[in-house]
């Protein structure tokens, strides 16, 4: 039977992840309980850093020692270490480290997210990634959507990521630097994976890519609540959203629960982009609501927020020359739409 005393010299040998001392030499396993009916372990770690990648590898770890001494069942809690003892032990953590995308301060992170599929949630992404780049800033787009990646097609990239070092570099298309599933499978293969193998990709994405300094990091989720969206609401707590919507009824009903989600992990909603908010004829001028009105604004008044802007359907001007599918031109209808939309986003993030 497992006891207190064999939990604590089961774990202390293991290392906190940004510190790189072990649990025993913090002293950060502050809690340890036992249900010797049920034979359940439950314990409460501090580490430097809750929320991140680093901890869901941790409490892999944890959960695998302690079942493989004896426990039926593992529940663990993460507290953050006191100031005190971070001030005292960070002396030795390396700059590398210290610049990890996860863990900078100087990244906002904006999720794109959609409560179903075929709302235009990858168009916005990534027409959202380039008006951010025509405004100065510095841009990274994750496609996230790893069962549905379409962000290289998008964005009509050819070319794939080049390794230097341990590190992968990004490509980079119109200001913007882009890692994508798309550039690792072959011939278009679909992905048969389940959940833990997604979030292990995830996590490669912001650990093993060279990002360099980037202002706006925007992740283009799979639509729905899944695995993945799950897993970037427990590695970025600080994540700011923006739902897709179409304006027609049940698709802002759906998209509802994408919203849902991002509230109950504490991620901030900065607003609702209406897509497909209605068709303007070339010759009249004239507006026709093919999918009706009033969808976004339903949305934002109830997760409390507001409408960023809506965006007509049409499609973007193709140039042979320089061939990207779904991006608008800067001078575009919808371009211009897109741009204001970001000027909006970073006026928001500033206040």
């Amino acid at each position: 039977m497992l006891t207190e005393v064999k939990v604590l010299e089961v774990l202390g040998g293991l290392k906190e992840p940004f510190l790189h001392k072990t649990l025993a030499e913090l002293n950060a396993i502050e809690e340890v309980k036992i249900k010797e009916e049920k034979n359940h372990v439950s314990v409460k770690i501090q580490i430097a850093k809750t929320g991140t990648s680093e901890q869901l590898q941790l409490q892999t770890q944890v959960v695998n020692l302690l079942k493989e001494a004896g426990a039926n069942t593992v529940g663990i809690r993460f507290s953050e270490l006191p100031e005190e003892v971070l001030a005292q032990h960070r002396q030795g953590v390396s700059q590398t480290e210290e610049a990890n995308l996860l863990t900078s301060n100087k990244t906002t992170f904006i999720a794109i997210a959609s409560g179903k599929g075929g709302v235009g949630k990858s168009t916005v992404s990534v027409n959202l990634a380039v008006a951010l780049a025509r405004l100065g800033k510095k841009v990274g787009l994750i496609d996230a959507d790893i069962y549905g990646f379409s962000v290289p097609d998008m964005m009509g990239i050819t070319e794939r990521p080049v390794v230097r070092g341990e590190k992968i570099l990004p490509v980079e298309r119109f200001g913007v630097k882009v890692i994508s599933m798309g550039f690792f499978v072959e011939d278009n293969s679909p992905i048969i994976w389940r959940g833990p193998m997604l979030g292990k990709m995830l996590n490669s994405f912001f650990n093993e890519v060279e990002w360099g300094d980037v202002d706006y990091v925007l992740l283009d989720l799979p639509p729905g609540t899944g695995d993945v969206a799950l897993d970037v609401h427990t590695m970025l707590p600080a994540c700011k959203e923006i739902i897709v919507t179409t304006p027609h009824p049940t698709a802002a009903f759906v998209a509802a629960r994408a919203g849902a989600m991002a509230l109950k992990t504490d991620h901030e909603i900065i607003g609702v982009i209406e897509n497909m908010a209605y068709f303007e004829s070339k010759l009249t001028g004239e507006k026709e609501y093919v999918f009706g009105q009033g969808g976004g604004d339903k949305l934002a008044e109830d997760l409390q927020t507001e409408v960023l802007g809506r965006l007509p359907l049409n499609q973007p001007d193709w140039n042979d020359d320089d061939f990207a599918p779904s991006i608008y031109q800067e001078d575009h209808q919808i371009g211009k739409i897109y741009l204001e939309i970001a000027k909006k986003i970073t006026s928001v993030l500033i206040k």
